[in-house]
């Protein structure tokens, strides 16, 4: 089993753990039935969602 020879500072650790820390863009697409923007790999919901999935209706929305 590895052993590190030297322990390894606050900074040091603090600055490799913030680099996972660090928050991304959302990444959405568009519906192909409403061209709403969605989230990837969920149903089309939220203002003017249609509530499709993979082309299949599967959330009843209210028009």
């Amino acid at each position: 089993m590895a052993v590190p020879k030297k322990r390894m500072s606050r900074s040091r650790t603090r600055r490799r753990k913030a680099e996972a820390m660090k928050m991304r863009p959302v990444r959405t697409g568009r519906c192909s039935r409403c061209g709403g923007p969605k989230l990837p790999h969920r149903a089309c919901t939220g203002p003017g969602g249609c509530g499709t999935y993979r082309n299949r209706q599967v959330v009843e929305t209210v028009s």
